[in-house]
């Protein structure tokens, strides 16, 4: 399923057809409360020390009819989040030491611990978002076969994927305080709770 998703997702790219207009992509966007939540350090995922992670229920309009992982990727690149993918989340424990990322749940649903072996375990639904600073750890534990996820990162960071091990513990504990803010919420813009959170 998801080679066929990135096989479409190159289609869209190439030759515009099947992605949504501006104005649709803004009206798919509800007003959502953001969930925040810090994660320690567990001695193996670092998670953020500053930075919580934020979870928006329901925040953006998806149906089974349209291309929600489309509507999701024009938002996110609107708001200056790019390098978009269409996937699901990994079934091991893992996280980015020099990157933020943002996970939309386009279609299906699913149990991701986020936080590391020791972190919390939350329940996605299509339209949800969440939003990961840098060193948070994430791993499914459960999907629905229909699973489908948009993932995105801002415009400033490098990627990287560390799963836990002593070897990459002194280098992330460097990087991530590092990692920029990101200029806009991917979901809200200017005037995201992401902003407000991230810059206390």
């Amino acid at each position: 399923m998801y080679l066929l998703e990135t096989l479409m997702k190159t289609i869209e790219t190439v030759t515009g057809r099947g992605r949504p207009l501006a104005r649709a992509v803004r009206d798919a966007v509800h007003g959502s409360n953001a969930q925040e939540t810090m994660f320690t350090d567990d001695g193996s995922i670092p998670n953020n020390p500053k930075l919580p992670f934020i979870h928006y229920r329901n925040a953006v309009a998806v149906s089974d009819s349209g291309n929600p992982a489309a509507t999701f990727e024009e938002l996110f690149k609107r708001n200056g989040w790019r390098d978009s993918w269409r996937n699901g989340i990994y079934d091991y424990v893992h996280y980015h030491s020099g990157t933020h990322e943002v996970l939309g749940i386009a279609r299906g649903e699913a149990s991701v611990r986020f936080g590391g072996d020791h972190g919390k375990i939350f329940e996605v639904h299509p339209g949800d978002v969440v939003i990961l600073p840098a060193g948070t750890g994430h791993q499914c534990i459960r999907a629905s076969k229909d699973l489908l996820v948009v993932g995105a990162y801002p415009g400033t960071g490098t990627y990287d994927e560390c799963r836990g091990s002593p070897q990459e513990r002194e280098r992330a504990l460097k990087s991530i305080p590092k990692v920029p803010l990101p200029d806009k919420d991917p979901v809200y813009g200017a005037n995201g709770a992401l902003l407000a959170a991230w810059k206390r």
